[in-house]
């Protein structure tokens, strides 16, 4: 859906207001994000988790009727061959290197241990299905899903990447400064989600900003080397400050600056992409461009979960080891972040230590991927913002 829309955007909008147009949606998808966090963590409170799906049901249908009644996209013809034309060989060997790679980080230290046959098998196939999609992509597909040879393309690459890299930091930090404020600080998910709004907030300022600025001025390379300044900072001071006596208001002014980087980077990345492709090449470059972005997010949480949860077997299993019944009450606290408010006292102090030593593992994981993808984005090249459709 995010990827239609925004080839609908792109097609319709001149490059010097696309960065405008983008910060709009991201407005609001950022008021959605605001508002479902809260609303999700009371469904979750009062009703169970489940009722979070099932109240998307009618959300879900009444966007299917507005867009059969708003969109108008003419459809040039009803050619059936057009299906060859899909590259189900390259989806087929990326999904199977994506999912390899996943079940052995997941896996690896958690269920099993690193030298079991599971990572041994998983780890490198995933490398070989890899290699398979980079030939299918450069070699045999009609239309290939991630354009390599595009790829070569300096700020094509850097784009890419540092959607990547930072998606892989972000997803990671907005999965695990909720288990922070559950585990550490004690807040109800209602309140957790309150907490996240400002991240919600500043994704969408940081998106308007940046394509307001960029219709104004034209350029983007120095705004992006702001919001990457930013995103490490923000980072940092997650990492350094997110402890058990962090007082109530720092992580409001941190997470708002952290959302505003992430909100002005994808601004900024798209806007940049599309600039240094031609027209021809903008609906596949955008594809490029989500596919780096929800691979990076689904692999960051992984690393980060592979880190927190072997932290956590590790910390727990050093000071409970001996105790009766460790081993299910160890698996219970794995599992269900809700458990630690339940222990008593004698547990919860000793398990809050453990909880913050695999937080300071990912904080640390987050810290390193922010800086490898700002380091990444200052490869990108001023291209021109063009004023008009054609480009000239």
């Amino acid at each position: 859906m995010n990827t239609l829309s925004t080839f609908i955007a792109s097609d319709l909008i001149p490059l010097r207001k696309r960065g405008l147009w983008q910060g709009y949606a991201n407005l609001v998808y950022g008021a959605g994000m605001g508002v479902g966090g809260v609303f999700g963590g009371l469904i979750n409170d009062r009703l169970g988790w489940r009722w979070a799906f099932y109240i998307q049901v009618p959300f879900i249908v009444f966007n299917l009727i507005i867009n059969i009644f708003t969109i108008r996209i003419p459809v040039k013809d009803n050619d059936k061959s057009k299906i060859k034309r899909v590259d189900f060989a390259g989806a087929f060997c990326l999904c199977t290197a994506l999912v390899l790679l996943l079940l052995g980080l997941n896996s690896g230290g958690n269920t099993v241990p690193w030298k079991h046959p599971l990572i041994l098998t998983t780890l490198p196939l995933s490398g070989v299905f890899l290699i398979a999609f980079v030939i299918i992509e450069d070699r045999y597909a009609a239309e290939p899903i991630i354009p390599v040879r595009l790829l070569l393309h300096r700020t094509v690459a850097c784009a890419c990447l540092t959607n990547w890299f930072i998606t892989m930091s972000v997803f990671a930090i907005f999965y695990y400064v909720p288990i922070y404020f559950q585990a550490i600080q004690g807040f109800s998910t209602t309140q957790v989600g309150a907490r996240l709004i400002p991240t919600s907030v500043g994704a969408a300022v940081g998106s308007m900003s940046s394509g307001i600025l960029m219709r104004a001025t034209g350029r983007y390379y120095w705004l992006n080397a702001t919001a990457q300044f930013g995103m490490v900072v923000a980072t940092g001071l997650i990492a350094t400050l997110f402890h058990r006596d962090l007082p109530v208001w720092p992580p409001f002014l941190i997470l708002l600056l952290h959302g505003s980087a992430y909100g002005a980077m994808l601004t900024v990345t798209l806007l940049a992409l599309l600039a240094a492709v031609g027209h021809e090449h903008q609906a596949v470059i955008t594809s490029a461009s989500y596919a780096f972005r929800s691979t990076g997010s689904t692999i960051g949480i992984t690393i980060a979960s592979a880190v927190f949860q072997n932290i956590l077997k590790t910390g727990l299993w050093a000071r409970f080891g001996d105790y009766p019944d460790a081993e299910n009450i160890i698996q219970k606290i794995r599992d269900d972040v809700d458990e630690v408010n339940k222990l008593g006292p004698k547990w919860r102090t000793e398990v809050v230590s453990v909880y913050e030593e695999a937080l300071n593992g990912v904080w640390i994981v987050v810290l390193i991927l922010a800086v490898t993808g700002a380091l990444i984005s200052l490869g990108m090249k001023e291209h021109v913002l063009h004023k008009k459709l054609d480009r000239k």
